[in-house]
């Protein structure tokens, strides 16, 4: 049987925060605190390609900070893949704790379509 899930994504597990990281070779998140352009921001620190400050992720609350100066310097989409990946890994890392195995397909869309296999071996 299948079902289809739409998520908000919260980011709360640096776990799969810095596996997202490595998927897009953006290096690990290190857990600083950052100038942006209005004050500074403190947990997680991600630095995506062109963009003038980073993104800084606060797992303890879920949420994301970042000044992109609506996209003017940093290309939205860069943080939209991140938290893609983001949401496939935290997937994987649950579905792997209780014993599924997982199956991932990149579609033409450039959506990702994970098949969870319950109590399959990975």
């Amino acid at each position: 049987m299948s079902h289809i899930v739409t998520i908000q994504t919260e980011v709360r597990d640096s776990e799969a925060l810095g596996l997202a990281c490595r998927r897009l070779e953006l290096g690990d998140p290190v857990h600083e605190t950052v100038p942006l352009f209005s004050g500074e921001a403190t947990g997680y620190c991600v630095r995506l390609p062109d963009w003038r400050y980073p993104v800084v992720f606060d797992i303890e609350q879920g949420k994301v900070r970042f000044d992109n100066f609506e996209g003017r310097w940093g290309e939205p989409a860069h943080l939209n893949r991140l938290l893609q990946y983001y949401g496939v890994e935290k997937c994987r890392l649950e579905a792997r704790r209780k014993g599924h195995s997982v199956l991932e397909n990149q579609l033409s869309d450039g959506s990702i379509k994970l098949t969870i296999q319950i109590g399959a071996d990975h």
